[in-house]
């Protein structure tokens, strides 16, 4: 009898100590797990992008919903793959850092191809086409990037884009004013605090026909065209790998031409009358 009670006692000791164990380490698994390659299917593809409060590319609605090209493209990418997309509102700066400490599995952003970036994350497939303009204080004497090159003048920039490497690298001479997001540049312009701003054409299309008195929009000429690509944590080869997918698709479905239409039409038109290269003008690379 006393040998049941003992052998009793010591299998409840060991399976309460082997329940202990199973549930450390399952607290200790979940603590240091990571999105690896944001290929589980049973997980939201987390997404960071920066949302600006104005734009059609990374917007929102009247309701304060991500909206815009870019979250559009995200919708239909969830729908081929099956799985759903999380938006996270990642300051542009903040995006790359983001992705290196796996925070998010993708970035979707107006973001440019460079090689600089390329040594940091992973790029997928160009996505769209631009060039950079200039948005011009219509009080300035502004007609040219070169009249920006000047001592007293000043450009504002988003921190880390094109426009920023740009200004940079070809307007020595200028003060640089480095903000967090386009809006704040845009105001820096109307109020006449900034001589112009660098951004993508249709950005400054937009901004100064929103804002044609107090602003003018200046082509930059002799430019090669920007990639724009999904960013991926190094290594995130699965997801990667399905997002180049979903756009060949998208291309031959038609999808960047229905885009075009629900949120950009009249920008096409624009575009088209003032001979600028279309964003998904793919064929002509």
């Amino acid at each position: 009898m006393k040998k049941f009670n003992l052998t009793r006692r010591t299998l409840a000791l060991l399976s309460a100590a082997l329940f202990i164990v199973t549930l450390l380490a399952g607290c200790a698994g979940s603590e240091d797990a990571t999105p690896s390659d944001g290929g589980n299917s049973s997980d939201p593809i987390v997404v960071g992008m920066e949302i600006s409060s104005d734009g059609v590319f990374e917007a929102r609605d009247e309701n304060g919903d991500p909206w815009g090209v870019s979250v559009q493209i995200l919708k239909d990418f969830g729908e081929y793959v099956g799985r759903e997309i999380k938006i996270e509102n990642v300051a542009f700066d903040g995006l790359i850092p983001s992705l290196q400490t796996n925070k998010i599995d993708m970035s979707l952003s107006s973001m440019t191809i460079t090689d600089a970036r390329a040594e940091m994350v992973d790029f997928s497939d160009p996505y769209a086409n631009a060039y950079l303009a200039i948005l011009a204080s219509s009080g300035s004497n502004i007609e040219s990037v070169d009249d920006l090159n000047q001592s007293g003048k000043s450009v504002a920039v988003t921190t880390g884009s094109t426009g920023y490497n740009y200004a940079i690298q070809n307007l020595p001479d200028a003060t640089v004013l480095s903000l967090s997001d386009a809006g704040a540049c845009i105001t820096e312009v109307i109020q006449g605090k900034a001589d112009g701003f660098i951004r993508d054409q249709l950005s400054v299309y937009r901004a100064n026909q929103q804002n044609p008195d107090t602003t003018k929009a200046i082509l930059i000429p002799f430019q090669s065209a920007e990639h724009w690509g999904a960013a991926f944590p190094k290594g995130s080869d699965e997801l990667r790998t399905q997002f180049n997918e979903f756009l060949a698709f998208y291309k031959e479905d038609g999808g960047f031409d229905r885009i075009t239409e629900e949120y950009m039409s009249e920008y096409k038109t624009a575009f088209d009358e003032l001979g600028f290269k279309w964003f998904f003008d793919f064929d002509e690379e």
